[in-house]
């Protein structure tokens, strides 16, 4: 991590004896402990210290003995708080430390000339997917490599011809809307673009070439996804990345820095010395860890499983600051970020970035980070600024200088108007016009390429040309600077790492193989009483076929055991893959420990099946053939396994691998020897036979029971003088030498590590699987054709590409706030909640009292604070824990099974089928949920009309598609979202982050669609992290919650938001709010819990203190009761809803899954391959 490499690379503060930071020469106890230090080797002086404690005693200790505690214990010494001034000081004593001693603290410069990244996108209908046209484009591919036909692929332009440079010591931001290049621009300076890429130009590290050092570890790349192991804790992962990452040269600088300290008789401060050495010794990753932890405001969850959608971890802005601690606890000195304030509060986000910039600033590092929305405080945390848009760069250079550039050009930044957002806005057609401040002058299109042509004429410009055209001095370049090693430790020690954490997710997912051990224990009970003992004889060959099915038996049980591995195999697949390619480990230190720690569990659970059924059955009771048959089973065992890991490495995704998995095993069954005995298998499939692990295993345990003593015996000599046993596998075609028990043994072994090998391979070599790609028609890519790949867009991080529709947004014209009419009629309803507690057996409760009527709400608060779940509560989505207080609506008290009619809830996850167009989901959606009065013809009107209210009637034909992959947008796909529920015609409509992963731009557009739906009578509650100023103060009330789920403000924001303002800046010792500054990230700073203790106050007693709560609940006792003469409205939802019958719900899932079908090529390319084998 910038933090810690840098730490050592760029030192410690140093101390004279006079100096010693608390603990120093005046100290005549710490004097001779250091000089015991002193005068020790070089090796044990870098693993000694001298660590203070708060009561002043000193003590000499060795850095690799520290417990646990004790390195908790030094990193709160060093830092008190996790706050900014309390890392600043800790950072700068590091930096002076090493200043005194003259080291140069290691940089780096990342230069990109003539940088261009093309792709080979379909063009035509051919593109798109189909069942039909997989096959054919098949054909097409080797026609066209016969040279019969043309290609219908075309280049497509990601990154046109750029150039720039990445300073350090600067913070860099990176702006740009979706799809303008921005992750492929990352990844093209990080060296981890697609191979099948056309990548042109140079990027060079210190005017060094990517093929000179290693860039994965000598820059570290964070994604937009949040990929972690969901068994793992918080603390383990960090954990491990940092010890499989290493120290770096950490330890050389910390070496040469001790020298130089102990040629000039200074004396350092104890415990900074302590630090810098625990975190310079390779396996003292716990440190690093505990201060990682610290800083990013992890250590409340340190020791929280992560989670997943199957277990209850850590909340999605956790995830996030986990992703970003996952490689600042690593040895890197640039950071490539993308899009790290997903999902986290604006304070939380503008915490991390400050933290950051210190590490920056102080340490000497380089980072260039994406943001969607910064809000105004956190952009000027920013030095420079790259404006991407249409893989072209319109600017790039210092933060002053940006507005000056585009008033240049003609266009002006409104007051409270972010800046970041007006950046992203200006380019656009739609919204360019409302910024243009030459009045004199008719405003007309700035285009792109005007932009890049103004700013090449701009003095910044100019001076970046300049600046290029100039090489970078590599003697300027620091030794330490640059990564020369593929991995950061030995690769045994790698090995080590991952059986460590291999070993820890067996024993988290022990009930997986407790419950398989149950499933032995059920089938073998079965077995045994369907082969029992008293009813299995040895008189003829045909008892002889009854022992062999249950041999039989035996080995398709234990085969079909271990297809328990292929779904575990394929959930991990996307953290290793990760992992690669930051170059964490190698695929044989992952796979290895993956097949060595499940043997044990082989050898128990196949320990209770032979004990229950070997004597049971009446098999041979010589005890070495017990034993045989164990290994035998043992084998099978981890066979099986080794074959569906290979599976699941092959397949790489669920579907394709289980089919894979399938086939495989109806290939062995069928040519294994038993339902078709050598003899009858034709000549042309024998070849499947003797390939088949199975009829190995079979032949070695029919040897191994038909030779034993129980079969000896001659039973029709007139027919045959062979014994029963050699009689029954003759008759089975199985060959009838000892030596084939062993044969058998050798040959599974042989399988077992045949597999191993070929999983391995096969992680090394293949990638995650493509998912396809979006079509081009071929009117676009003429149209495009002369900009060279103007309005082309990049997508799933230079993986997949299309040229996106035009925007879904088009302008309001309707005055005023004239409510848009609706074709459907509704109830506009309000909701009150009293005295509301959801509390899980994990103590952590939450109490509200708030009221929503017919307004846009705002639920606000910190990371962990419980917004979702609170809306989760309100909706009635929380299936678990427990639940107590009053919701009511307009009075009436809630009633789930009415209350899911009238209201609409729209997740974070935007989840739809990616086969259907926008009308057709839509469609689907009225038809199941409207009720049973509405005419198909008034159905259609009222999907078109919200169609128009969401603002997608130009994509009203597209395909949805998978996301970050093809088809709509983020921001289009979350409008879609709405959309689904809004057809079910709710009165009230639940948000969940609906501007989330969205830019500035699309955000607007978000927030438009939901102040349509409120314009109708609606009431909308919200939870949005990162509001813009513009957002924030469109929403009418907010709802704002403190950690622990307590409100801490509940009422109107006013214009500008004044009332807020008030509320807070009437509290004593609270802050003033800045002119500019955004009140959503104001009113989160002056209410951190840090600032309760500072000013010994509990912000939510203030609150249910206040007049203004008071109102609330005097509000909220009036609204708990149904107005006279009203009705309740639940009456007419008493009986079970059903929108339709049975026949015609059949009618309706028959057709969509045959357009499913039809358009999904994820199975259907599959099974047009599988059927006809």
């Amino acid at each position: 991590m910038i933090m810690q490499e840098n730490l050592h690379s760029h030192g410690e503060q140093k101390q004279t004896p006079s100096e010693g930071g608390g603990h120093g020469g005046t100290d005549n106890e710490a004097a001779l402990l250091w000089a015991a230090v002193e005068r020790s080797p070089t090796y044990s002086r870098m693993r000694k210290g001298i660590l203070a404690g708060d009561d002043g005693h000193v003590q000499q200790v060795d850095v690799q003995r520290l417990g646990r505690q004790e390195k908790k214990n030094l990193v709160d010494l060093l830092l008190c708080t996790a706050d900014d001034e309390d890392n600043s000081r800790f950072l700068l004593r590091i930096r002076e430390r090493m200043e005194r001693v003259g080291m140069d603290n290691p940089t780096i410069e990342v230069r990109f000339e003539s940088l261009s990244v093309e792709a080979e996108a379909p063009v035509g209908s051919q593109s798109v997917l189909t069942f039909l046209n997989f096959f054919s484009n098949r054909i097409m591919a080797v026609l066209n490599a016969m040279h019969i036909i043309p290609t219908k692929t075309r280049p497509i332009s990601i990154l046109g011809d750029i150039s720039g440079i990445i300073r350090p010591c600067r913070m860099t931001l990176l702006l740009g809307s979706p799809g303008s290049g921005k992750t492929s621009l990352l990844l093209a300076l990080a060296g981890r673009l697609e191979s099948t890429l056309k990548v042109t130009g140079t990027v060079t590290y210190n005017g060094h070439g990517m093929n000179e050092f290693v860039p994965q570890k000598t820059s570290a790349y964070i994604g937009q996804d949040d990929v972690h192991i969901g068994e793992l804790t918080v603390r383990e992962i960090l954990a491990f990345s940092a010890r499989c990452q290493g120290v770096g040269t950490r330890y050389d600088m910390i070496a040469e820095l001790s020298r130089r300290e102990k040629e000039a008789n200074l004396i350092p401060d104890p415990n900074i010395d302590v630090y810098m050495k625990a975190i310079s010794v390779e396996g003292q990753e716990r440190a690093i860890t505990d201060y990682t932890l610290k800083i990013l405001g992890l250590e409340t969850c340190a020791d929280t499983m992560v989670g997943d959608t199957m277990i209850r971890g850590i909340s999605g802005g956790q995830k996030k600051r986990l992703t970003i601690g996952e490689m600042l606890v690593g040895p890197a000195k640039a950071f490539l970020m993308d899009e790290i304030s997903n999902g986290l509060d604006s304070s939380t986000a503008y915490q991390i970035i400050n933290t950051i910039r210190n590490s920056i600033k102080i340490l000497g590092g380089t980072a260039l980070i994406v943001l969607l929305q910064p809000p105004p405080e956190t952009y000027e945390l920013f030095d420079d600024i790259v404006l991407l848009s249409e893989g072209q760069i319109l600017y790039q250079g210092p933060r002053e200088n940006i507005l000056e550039f585009f008033e240049a050009v003609g266009f002006k930044c409104p007051e409270r108007k972010g800046v970041a957002d007006f950046l992203q806005e200006v380019t656009s057609r739609k919204d360019q016009h409302q910024y243009w401040c030459q009045g004199e002058k008719p405003h007309q299109y700035i285009s792109v390429n005007n932009f890049v042509e103004a700013f090449k004429a701009f003095h910044v410009g100019r001076k970046l040309a300049e600046e290029l055209s100039v090489p970078f001095d590599r003697s300027r370049s620091h030794p330490a600077a640059l990564a020369t090693s593929e991995y950061g430790i030995r690769k045994m020690e790698l090995l080590k790492a991952c059986f460590s954490r291999e070993w820890l997710l067996m024993k988290r997912n022990l009930l997986v193989y407790i419950l398989r051990v149950v499933k032995v224990i059920i089938i073998g009970t079965i077995s045994m009483t369907v082969f029992l003992r008293t009813e299995m004889h040895r008189r003829t060959v045909e008892d002889g076929v009854i022992f062999l099915g249950a041999i039989f038996l035996s080995i398709v049980t234990h085969l079909f055991n271990g297809f328990s591995e292929l779904s575990m195999s394929i959930s991990r697949l996307p953290v290793f893959y990760k992992q690669r390619d930051m170059l964490l480990y190698p695929a044989w230190a992952y796979a290895f420990p993956t097949w060595l720690v499940k043997i044990p569990t082989s050898f128990i659970e196949y320990a209770v099946w032979i004990g229950m059924t070997y004597y049971a059955i009446g098999f041979d009771p010589n005890v070495e053939r017990f034993f045989r048959q164990y290994l035998l089973l043992v084998l099978i065992s981890q066979m099986a396994s080794g074959l569906f890991r290979l599976t699941a490495a092959l397949g790489r995704e669920m579907i394709v691998a289980n089919t894979f998995g399938a086939f495989a095993q109806l290939f062995m069954l069928i040519l294994g020897g038993f339902l078709i005995d050598r003899d009858n298998i034709k000549n042309w499939w024998i070849w499947g036979y003797w390939s088949s692990p199975l009829m190995y295993a079979q032949n070695a345990m029919a040897v191994n029971e038909f030779l034993g003593h129980s079969w000896k015996k001659v039973v029709n000599i007139t027919a045959s003088n062979n014994t029963l046993g050699i009689q029954v596998l003759e008759a089975r075609g199985i060959f009838v030498h000892l030596n084939w028990y062993w044969i058998g043994v050798c040959a599974l072994l042989g399988y077992i590590v045949l597999f191993n090998i070929l999983f391995v391979i096969f992680l090394d070599w293949l990638d995650p699987l493509e998912k396809g790609r979006t079509a081009v028609s071929e009117e676009e890519q003429e149209k495009h054709a002369d900009n060279h790949g103007k309005g082309i867009r990049s997508l799933s991080a230079g993986k997949e590409f299309q040229i996106s529709p035009i925007s879904g947004c088009r302008e309001m014209t309707a005055p005023g706030n004239k409510k848009r009419g609706m074709v459907l009629p509704f109830i506009p309803l309000s909701i009150t909640f009293l005295n509301v507690r959801y509390s899980v057996d994990i103590p952590q409760e939450m109490k509200e009292k708030g009221k929503i009527e017919g307004l846009i709400v705002l639920l606000k608060g910190v990371s962990g604070a419980g917004k979702t779940t609170l809306l989760d509560v309100l909706a009635g989505k929380k299936t678990n824990g427990y639940i107590e207080g009053e919701i009511c609506i307009s009075g009436y008290p809630k009633k789930q099974e009415t209350f899911a009619r009238i209201s609409g809830y729209c997740e974070q996850n935007d989840i739809h089928s990616p086969h259907v167009t926008v009308h057709e989901s839509l469609m689907y959606s009225a038809w199941l949920r409207l009720p049973l009065e509405f005419d198909p013809k008034t159905r259609e009107m009222f999907v078109d009309e919200i169609i128009e209210l969401v603002e997608l009637t130009p994509l009203r034909g597209a395909l949805v598609g998978l996301p970050g992959v093809n088809g709509l947008s983020t921001e289009q796909r979350k409008r879609l979202t709405i959309a689904v529920e809004l057809v079910a015609n709710p009165s009230i409509a639940f948000m969940d982050e609906p501007t989330s992963g969205l830019d500035a731009r699309a955000a607007a557009i978000m927030m438009r669609t939901v102040g349509n739906m409120v314009d109708t009578g609606r009431t909308v509650v919200c939870t949005i992290h990162q509001p813009s100023i513009d957002i924030f103060e469109s929403f009418d009330e907010l709802i704002l919650l403190k950690q622990g789920g307590e409100e801490i403000y509940v009422g109107p924001l006013g214009r500008h938001s004044c009332h807020l303002i008030t509320y807070f800046e009437g509290i004593q010792g609270v802050n003033k709010i800045k002119d500019g500054y955004n009140p959503a990230t104001w009113m989160l700073e002056v209410t951190t819990p840090a600032q309760e203790d500072n000013l010994g106050i509990n912000f939510a007693e203030l609150y249910k203190n206040s007049d203004l709560y008071l109102r609330n609940k005097a509000l909220v006792s009036e609204l708990s009761k149904p107005p006279p003469e009203s009705k309740d409205f639940t009456s007419q939802y008493t009986s079970q809803f059903q929108s339709k019958d049975f026949t015609s719900q059949y009618d309706l899932f028959f057709t969509i899954f045959l357009r499913l079908k039809w358009k999904d090529c994820d199975t259907g390319e599959i099974e047009g391959l599988y059927f006809p084998i």
